[in-house]
């Protein structure tokens, strides 16, 4: 009997992948695009201000201590913040929150301006009406000049957090994995 299991197929990873129909037809993209992932702001102290950024690839890899693994981007601020041992807030967004998207997927906005927060006990901004949020204290090293790719994997404990009861977490799929 003829197998229905389509053949896996590789992407060229020496050809950059171009936007419109060409990315979205890639198998590889489309592929990675359906592993369904949370919508989260990761916050943090600058100094005297507020820092933030959206992120999705968050995930729990610990029991004893709490542990989440979080990938950023190599650009990003919060990389620095990390690897100096900055504590940082993961925001895990509600369902009603696709507001808050657009707030902190641009860098360099004001995006606190005017929102509701509350303090954690390291002093950075949590989100109280988030579907929950988790305060996190970097233990590894990124190791951002040996792995390779686009983002580096950072491992945190989680040492408060807080719950908004039954409050659904915002959840999505990409049209494309090979980019936001």
């Amino acid at each position: 009997m003829p197998s229905s299991t389509p053949s896996p197929q590789a992407s060229d990873p020496s050809t950059p992948s171009r936007a419109g129909d060409a990315a979205v037809a890639d198998p590889i993209g489309v592929a990675l695009g359906r592993i369904p992932s949370g919508l989260f702001v990761l916050t943090w102290r600058a100094g005297d201000h507020d820092r933030g950024m959206l992120a999705s690839w968050v995930m729990q890899s610990g029991f004893e201590p709490p542990m989440i693994t979080v990938a950023i981007g190599r650009s990003r601020e919060l990389l620095a913040a990390v690897e100096a041992g900055t504590p940082f807030v993961v925001n895990v967004l509600a369902e009603d929150q696709r507001s808050l998207l657009a707030r902190f997927g641009k860098p360099g906005s004001d995006a606190f301006s005017g929102l509701d927060i509350e303090r954690t006990s390291s002093g950075t901004a949590a989100f109280p009406d988030a579907a929950a949020w988790l305060e996190c204290r970097p233990c590894t090293p990124s190791g951002g000049g040996a792995s390779p790719g686009d983002h580096v994997v950072v491992q945190a404990i989680v040492t408060a957090a807080k719950s908004a009861g039954d409050r659904q977490p915002l959840v999505h799929t990409r049209r494309n994995g090979l980019r936001y």
